[in-house]
């Protein structure tokens, strides 16, 4: 069923007329009037709108009949057939009595953010000639007439990444449903551009403006990309080949998306102020209606429990349509916990370095640290230039504290101007070199604190820049100090490629543990988000700052948003290798081939130089051309998801839920879990057995709460054959200190008779050693039948979370 816009959606969802009332009593009628009798005589002369998601047990005649029993003054924004629910407008003073009403569940629409070529070659899906490696020849054309699309900030139609070459197939009617609103408009490459914005305009008339910012009009009313992240994630997942792409001459090379020859639609939510829940919503719902195989996207907030997120509520229904849905982990690391978008249907995808850096030395004397950076060098060249620390350049009425980070007004002019100011702090870095510039500095060196370490960015920086780590701006601290003239110049250089060692943990990238159902690990993988060349708007700068009247076709962005289309276009390339396979199968070929190994060798660090661990990387880094032979994979199905839902009841967990719960349980649970349907498509109904959240199905094991000696925990799984064929697979553990991991059975037959053959096992976790297991401790399960390597991260604690 189609979502739509309707703003007067009366009778189109009812079953019958008398199911308005859902079932309310006299009781129930007489206590909702009362109610609205003392609110509209207690109400403010200065009413309070907000926006919500208003859903639904069961489906109204009328959602304008059932709300006029509230109240006249109400604005339906988007009306969710599939999710028996509207986006509505409505004075606060009347939700509490809104909330009255039998299965009814209500959640405020809220902001999220965007998290924000030679990657192929990194991950091994590109030769030295630019061509397809060897390896993926029996990929269908590289993901032909799949369809990937993304909810993010829009795209430029007219970027070379989306040009249409006459070589793609054109899709049937009944293939793709979706609608170009650009204007120029899209073609056989770009074959969708929409625009979602009755929840972002709601806010901006509730509040003012959004997240401190007035809407531009020009971005608002239009599917074009004004902010530059919509272009670069789209292309970076299925844009077309173009050659000679570099980003200010710098890492030139064939620019391509992960499927290069998929179509690509555009659904644009997000705006420069942030995205509103309520028109990510409708894009997934609309989206899915269109035809769409894969969703990427690269958006997050705050992890909150399911049944009050709608980005989980939305992507619940498009993975029971067989959509792939890929989401950034965000960008709020390293700080534990910080991992969002943890819902076990979504593919949850953190940030990790390529093994290619735009290295900027600072030189000074004897003594060259290098950065990175896609700047200029300063000028002359090679000459020494007087440099000074933030700490010394604060002005007038200006603490230390903003002068270290270059906040803005914090430089004094007079001790700035001409020399290479030294800035502390990872954010705002593009910023950062404006302030420098305005106060009449030439340079900008810019330094980690001990947080950040040794991870570094690549921008492209207004004024000759470089981007060092902790370590190496600690030398560079104890020369300033040494001597009263400091000078030094800026080099850059072109691109290094074979940096050992990589893959490196972003710093940025949020990690575990899962906050809301520690017994699903996240993120689930990492792939490169640093540095990453793709193509952007030329409507915005490079940079995104007012000031920069720079414009370029590509560029360079960081973030796990830049992670997340990479890994969308390999599930694109595997949907076409495997047409029949749902998403979770794409799930577990993508995660259980996953490598934890850097490429010399040792395993993946943090930004410490630590080794890092799945609370990081989930899986590992994702290798695309083993996951085109999984050998075995993970498949959970609709029942699976909707039994992980009724476990998620107090009763079942133990009181481990981390959330309150917002409605009685039977309306909660139903609301959520009708989205899961049987192969009937009837509603699924909670099973009065045991239910436990670690028991999904899911290619990777975490286990909370393990009792301290003598009681086990066991977790059921089952693989599907999908090598072909008579196969035998024996398991091997790595086992987490102080817990002693048993699989039963230890060895899967497989006759090959039946092509999709399942075998069944447990995984029984016991401690033996309470004071090592007291935090979180790792280790791995793999199956192997020589050929094929199906590895699963296991996290294990005896903390009850």
């Amino acid at each position: 069923m189609r979502a739509t816009r309707d703003k007067t959606p009366a009778g189109i969802l009812g079953p019958s007329p008398g199911e308005a009332k859902m079932g309310r009593g006299a009781g129930r009628v007489l206590l909702i009037a009362m109610a609205l009798l003392l609110a509209l005589h207690t109400r403010p002369a200065s009413a309070l709108t907000k926006s919500y998601l208003v859903m639904a047990s069961q489906r109204p005649a009328s959602w304008s009949d059932l709300l006029t029993q509230i109240t006249s003054q109400f604005r339906i924004l988007y009306t969710f057939e599939p999710i028996n629910g509207i986006g509505l407008q409505i004075d606060t003073v009347f939700v509490p009595h809104l909330k009255l009403l039998t299965g009814i569940l209500v959640i405020e629409d809220k902001l999220r953010q965007v998290s924000t070529t030679h990657s192929w070659g990194f991950l091994g899906l590109k030769g030295s000639d630019g061509e397809t490696a060897n390896e993926w020849n029996n990929v269908p054309n590289s993901g032909e007439g799949v369809i990937i699309a993304n909810v993010d900030t829009g795209v430029s139609p007219i970027s070379p990444s989306f040009r249409d070459d006459g070589s793609l197939p054109a899709l049937s009617k009944s293939r793709w449903r979706g609608e170009c609103e650009a204007s120029p408009g899209c073609n056989n490459k770009l074959i969708g551009a929409r625009l979602f914005n009755e929840g972002i305009k709601a806010m901006n008339k509730e509040n003012g403006g959004v997240n401190g910012q007035q809407l531009n009009e020009t971005d608002l009313n239009s599917p074009w990309d004004y902010v530059g992240h919509g272009t670069h994630t789209l292309s970076t997942a299925g844009g077309g080949f173009v050659a000679n792409v570099g980003a200010f001459g710098h890492g030139t090379g064939t620019a391509k998306g992960g499927s290069p020859r998929a179509h690509v639609a555009s659904y644009k939510a997000c705006f420069a102020p942030g995205c509103s829940d309520l028109d990510i919503l409708m894009a997934i719902l609309t989206a899915v209606a269109d035809g769409v195989q894969v969703l990427s996207l690269s958006l997050g907030a705050p992890a909150t429990d399911y049944v009050s997120d709608m980005m989980a509520i939305g992507t619940a229904f498009a993975v029971t349509q067989e959509v792939v849905v890929v989401a950034a982990a965000g960008n709020s690391g390293p700080v534990a916990g910080s991992v969002t978008n943890v819902a076990p249907w979504m593919l949850t995808v953190g940030a990790s370095t390529m093994d290619r850096i735009f290295p900027a030395d600072v030189v000074t004397g004897a003594k060259t640290i290098t950065g990175q950076s896609l700047s200029n060098s300063t000028l002359p060249a090679n000459e020494p230039i007087a440099m000074i620390s933030g700490e010394k350049a604060n002005s007038a009425g200006q603490s230390v504290a903003n002068s270290v980070l270059c906040l803005p007004g914090s430089l004094d002019p007079a001790k700035v101007a001409g020399k290479i100011v030294v800035c502390k702090g990872a954010r705002g870095r593009a910023a950062k070199g404006q302030v420098v510039k305005q106060a009449g500095g030439v340079g900008m060196v810019l330094c980690n604190d001990a947080t950040s370490g040794a991870s570094i960015i690549t921008d492209p920086h207004i004024i000759p820049t470089a981007h060092c780590s902790y370590s190496q701006c600690q030398e560079l601290f104890n020369y300033l100090q040494s001597t009263g003239s400091p000078m030094g110049y800026i080099k850059t250089r072109d691109a290094e490629v074979g940096v050992k060692p990589s893959p490196v943990m972003a710093a940025f990238s949020s990690r575990g543990p899962n906050t809301i159902t520690p017994q699903i690990l996240k993120p689930d993988i990492t792939a490169p988000g640093v540095g990453v060349i793709a193509a952007v708007s030329q409507e915005v700068s490079p940079t995104g700052l007012v000031s920069d009247g720079r414009r370029v076709p590509y560029s360079v962005m960081t973030g796990t948003s830049m992670a997340c289309p990479h890994v969308a276009g390999i599930a694109g390339l595997l949907r076409a290798r495997y047409p029949k396979w749902g998403p979770p199968m794409i799930y577990s070929a993508i995660m259980t081939t996953a490598t934890t190994e850097a490429n010399d060798n040792t395993r993946i660090r943090d930004e410490t130089g630590s080794a890092a661990t799945p609370f990081s990387y989930g899986s590992g880094h994702v290798d695309p051309v083993r996951a085109l032979d999984p050998g075995l994979v993970y498949d959970t199905t609709t029942h699976d998801y909707a039994n992980f839902i009724c476990s998620l009841r107090p009763t079942d967990t133990q009181g481990l839920l981390p959330v309150s719960l917002p409605l009685p349980l039977s309306i909660l649970w139903t609301l959520l879990a009708r989205v899961f349907r049987d192969t009937n498509s009837n509603p699924f109904e909670c099973s009065h057995g045991a239910n436990h959240p670690e028991d999904l199905n899911y290619p990777s094991i975490s286990v909370a709460c393990l009792p301290h000696s003598g009681s086990v925990v066991t977790v059921k799984r089952r693989v599907m054959n999908v090598g072909g064929g008579a196969a035998s697979y024996t398991a091997s553990i790595m086992q987490p200190a102080g817990v002693t991991v048993t699989v039963n059975p230890s060895t899967l037959v497989f006759d090959g008779e039946n092509a999709e053959e399942e075998k069944h096992f447990t995984v029984t976790l016991q401690v033996h050693n309470a004071e090592e297991a007291a935090g979180y401790v790792f280790g791995s399960m793999e199956w192997s039948d020589g050929n094929h390597r199906v590895r699963s991260p296991i996290v294990a604690t005896t903390k009850c979370v």
